[in-house]
């Protein structure tokens, strides 16, 4: 009898010590859910930018070498950061990242002045039709690329365009095309014209979010809808903005695409007009992979910075 009682009196103790356990195992499997979700993200983004990034990082450490009188086949050695010091001594380099950092100081806040804009007027109560201009300010967006800058290409030239024909019979002047000093400029508005709708999404987005109590109780203190836009809208979309500035400025780090379908119809356009040109012209033209690697790597680190630096700026100067 005493044993049955023991017994009885253990069995809920045990139980109730295991419930603990089983608990704190559901909660840990619970939590590796979001990790789970996450997974194929994880695993394309170590296999698309991790390994390629790696494995340029360990090409740039090589050079070729050839013996004697070059006759032989070439070896594969180890220089370290030699290559490094190259490129910080290459003027090629510094020439391309100026053009860049010009064809930036253009280009950003122009789109990201338009997208604002298009993106507020989405959202007044004025506009009809929204769903129509989301899709046609979204759809140059989606044409490929390489497309979008044959079209341009196509408008570019003097002997196809009806651009300057146009513009002739207009009496509104006449635009050469061929002038070098354009060619940021013309490179400039086919990013513009293909990125805005994007941008436009992202900020409309963020202004659908925006409680419309704030509208209803600024137009009861009297507030215009310029106001209202500019002194609500704005600020409370503002992380939003600071994000698609920090996407623009990386896209425009990044040009490659459009100088280089654009070489043959416009002048001034070289094969070293840009970092990404030149080292796609290193690596190809060349033949000199482990120096386009050493290029590559310096280029996503200084992308890298002047990012962060202006994201970190920016909000500091908000105060977030």
């Amino acid at each position: 009898m005493e044993a049955q009682v023991t017994d009885a009196v253990v069995a809920p103790a045990t139980a109730t010590l295991r419930r603990p356990q089983r608990v704190q195992r559901a909660s840990r499997l619970r939590s590796l859910i979001p990790y789970l979700f996450l997974s194929p993200a994880i695993v394309l983004f170590l296999l698309s930018f991790v390994l390629p990034l790696g494995y340029a990082v360990w090409q740039s450490l090589f050079r070729l070498q050839r013996d004697g009188l070059g006759l032989g086949a070439p070896k594969q050695v180890f220089t370290g950061l030699s290559n490094y010091q190259h490129a910080l001594s290459d003027p090629v380099v510094y020439q391309g990242l100026g053009r860049v950092l010009l064809y930036g100081v253009l280009q950003v806040p122009v789109m990201l002045g338009l997208a604002l804009l298009l993106a507020l007027l989405l959202d007044s109560a004025v506009i009809r039709l929204r769903a129509f201009f989301r899709i046609a300010f979204f759809l140059p967006h989606i044409i490929p690329g390489v497309v979008g800058a044959l079209l341009w290409a196509f408008l570019y030239n003097p002997q196809f365009s009806p651009v300057p024909q146009a513009l002739a019979a207009l009496h509104l002047g006449v635009v050469n095309f061929q002038n070098p000093n354009l060619v940021l400029l013309l490179i400039g508005n086919i990013a513009v014209w293909a990125g805005t709708g994007y941008q436009v999404l992202i900020l409309f987005s963020s202004l659908q979010a925006v409680p419309t109590s704030l509208y209803e109780a600024s137009r009861l203190d009297g507030c215009s809808e310029w106001q209202i836009a500019w002194f609500i809208k704005v600020p409370l979309i503002f992380p939003a903005l600071v994000l698609t500035g920090v996407l623009a400025i990386i896209g425009a780090l990044q040009l490659l695409m459009e100088p280089l379908l654009l070489q043959t119809v416009l002048n001034g356009i070289t094969s070293n007009f840009t970092p990404n040109m030149y080292m796609y012209q290193t690596a190809t033209g060349g033949g000199n992979y482990y120096y386009a690697a050493a290029l590559s790597v310096a280029l996503a680190l200084v992308t890298g910075i002047f990012s962060f630096s202006v994201l970190r700026l920016v909000r500091r100067k908000a105060g977030v």
